[in-house]
């Protein structure tokens, strides 16, 4: 698999497969939603649209990143978000980079959004690909808990048997890490961190897609792989 790594300032087309990678926290806060029992979540270009769609729709749920503001039902915490009950919810997210990367890459025909919560799961989708574009959404591009978890994910999709523990160490490492330890950034809790450095907690993958106006996530659960499919990935042939 012809694997790049790009920030979303280097976009200038959409490529064919796009995964779009926030560790912290965007997509891992995606994922809990889900496994809150969220049935989409729709992706807002600005504070505004998130806004307006929640008006349009009194029921949605609507999430953004920093601190609680008027209008906004949650922010992007994994911490605080594990414990809301989501149950056939539609959620709107308006993140700083995350779903900035997701947009940016609307018109690729397959756009994966991951953090570790679910790399495994997504590593699978992508088995098969020739060629994967993975956004680094954070820091232009720089942001190595971003960078970390598209390198794992990539390595994953090869099928290859990849320790996670040095790209989870990375990612603790890195800046975003340890302003949320320091509190720098608000709408934290303390938990953030540790959640967002969970490999494989949840066994789907999040694929987006354009519903008419609107960019849209969903869950897909993934099956486990067996050794029949392991030993077709190793042949380089489609699993059955």
């Amino acid at each position: 698999m012809d694997a790049r790594f790009v920030g979303i300032p280097e976009l200038v087309e959409a490529p064919s497969v796009a995964v779009v990678v926030d560790v912290m926290r965007a997509f891992t806060v995606a994922a809990w939603a889900f496994a809150q029992g969220a049935e989409k979540i729709v992706l807002a270009g600005s504070l505004d649209e998130a806004l307006a769609l929640k008006e349009q729709h009194p029921d949605w749920v609507a999430l953004k990143d920093g601190p609680a503001a008027p209008g906004f039902d949650l922010v992007n915490s994994p911490g605080l978000l594990r414990s809301v009950d989501l149950g056939g919810r539609t959620v709107v997210q308006k993140t700083t980079a995350g779903t900035v990367g997701a947009l940016a890459v609307k018109d690729a025909s397959l756009v994966l959004c991951a953090s570790f919560v679910v790399a495994e799961a997504t590593a699978r989708v992508l088995r098969g690909s020739d060629a994967v574009t993975f956004v680094v959404t954070g820091e232009d591009g720089q942001a190595d808990e971003d960078l970390a978890c598209a390198q794992y994910i990539a390595r994953r999709a090869t099928g290859d048997g990849t320790d996670a523990a040095g790209f989870v160490r990375r990612a603790a490492g890195s800046r975003a890490a340890t302003e949320l330890a320091e509190g720098v950034r608000e709408g934290v809790h303390p938990d953030d961190v540790a959640l967002c450095l969970e490999v494989d907690r949840f066994p789907f993958a999040m694929v987006a897609t354009s519903e008419g106006p609107l960019m849209v996530l969903r869950p897909r659960t993934v099956p486990p792989v067996t050794e029949d499919s392991a030993a077709a990935t190793r042949a380089g042939r489609p699993a059955s």
